[in-house]
């Protein structure tokens, strides 16, 4: 089986599942880009083992995504299947249309989202090239929903576990899981009774979009017993001041750490918060529960949606009840063992290799 997969950026993750599917099928990958402008130098470190990887040369039209018109040369060729993972990207619109055009069957997938209004002419323009797939690869029953939206046909979605860990992360997790955390703690310089860890990149709009602000106003409520530990880049001066100045010493901005560092964090904690307004999924979630940790996740994280049975492994949570938020994140830290033993169950269908074999399923049978 021969196929063509269309991307924007060869990520780490997608980089491993690229390796898992090429074991299973002669793969070819186009990328846009070599690389994001804004994600740490290690995304750049890439090995192409088991696939044909190529990087495209085009204009740069945003920090992930490139116009590569070039993109047409490889279209022409013979491909049992072709995959566009990026449909509203200016090359992958011109893909599709010229796909469109041609009558080329094509498979469009993502990572996840919530369709909007569907009103305007950018919904029209992004429902046409939506529409008229060959068939959908969907994380969950919410981008079931964003596919429908822009015209999909229902029969013509198929589900796949979508993640960023392999069986070896999880049975390194597994085995962080049973360390001291005690001497963790110690190590990582984390004082407090409780922990609650958060992942994520900040920048004025990253760091709202986070919902980090609402993290803030509930580790001061909560009071000094109660770690937050945020991981990811160096926050804003907005957001060093008002820790300053409402004397948050309980909110620990950790800055950047690599995958091995971000383990230990995840061991030593209580729960995983993701209180994101608006995320196409979040694997970050997928890691937390690898760990072994209960995650508290607002109602607009797809993840979440996909991941969470309240009360089970974790709690769902609206952002427009900060007390609720609260409350669930006492709970959580209160029932730890019961819930992160459900986490780590739950998370084990959710593997670069089921995702790859996944996929191969679904293409054999198409």
């Amino acid at each position: 089986m021969k196929i063509l997969f269309l991307t924007n950026i060869p990520s780490p993750y997608r980089v491993d599942f690229f390796n898992e599917l090429g074991k299973l099928a002669e793969l070819t990958v186009l990328f846009e880009t070599a690389a994001s402008d804004e994600r740490d130098s290690s995304w750049k470190r890439y090995h192409f083992a088991n696939f044909q990887g190529i990087v495209m040369k085009g204009k740069k039209t945003s920090k992930n995504t490139a116009f590569c018109s070039e993109v047409i040369k490889y279209l022409r060729r013979k491909w049992d299947h072709i995959i566009v993972a990026d449909a509203t990207t200016r090359t992958g619109m011109l893909a599709i249309q010229y796909m469109k055009d041609r009558r080329i069957p094509y498979w469009i997938e993502g990572d996840g989202g919530f369709a909007k209004t569907g009103k305007g002419f950018k919904e029209r323009i992004k429902r046409h090239f939506i529409s008229g797939a060959k068939g959908y690869f969907s994380t969950s029953k919410a981008h079931d929903n964003y596919y429908l939206a822009y015209g999909a046909d229902s029969s013509r979605i198929h589900r796949y576990p979508f993640t960023s860990i392999s069986n070896e992360y999880i049975k390194q997790a597994q085995n962080f899981t049973g360390s001291d955390r005690q001497s963790l703690r110690e190590e990582l310089d984390m004082t407090e009774k409780s922990v609650i860890l958060s992942v994520g990149r900040f920048s004025y709009k990253e760091g709202y979009g986070k919902g980090y602000d609402i993290l803030l106003r509930i580790a001061e409520s909560m009071g000094e017993e109660y770690g937050v530990f945020i991981v990811g880049d160096e926050p804003t001066s907005e957001f060093l001041q008002w820790k300053e100045e409402r004397h948050l010493s309980n909110v620990h901005f950790v800055g950047f750490k690599q995958r091995d560092e971000l383990a230990k964090y995840y061991a030593a904690s209580d729960v995983f918060v993701l209180l994101s307004r608006g995320e196409a999924w979040g694997l970050v979630i997928n890691e937390a529960m690898a760990h072994g940790l209960p995650i508290v996740a607002s109602d607009r994280c797809v993840a979440a949606t996909e991941l969470i049975e309240n009360g089970g492994n974790g709690y769902v949570v609206s952002l427009d009840n900060e007390d609720d938020v609260e409350k669930k994140l006492r709970q959580s830290i209160d029932n730890r063992q019961l819930l992160g033993l459900a986490s780590q169950k739950r998370i084990g269908a959710y593997t670069i290799e089921k995702m790859a074999e996944r996929h191969y399923e679904i293409l054999l049978n198409a």
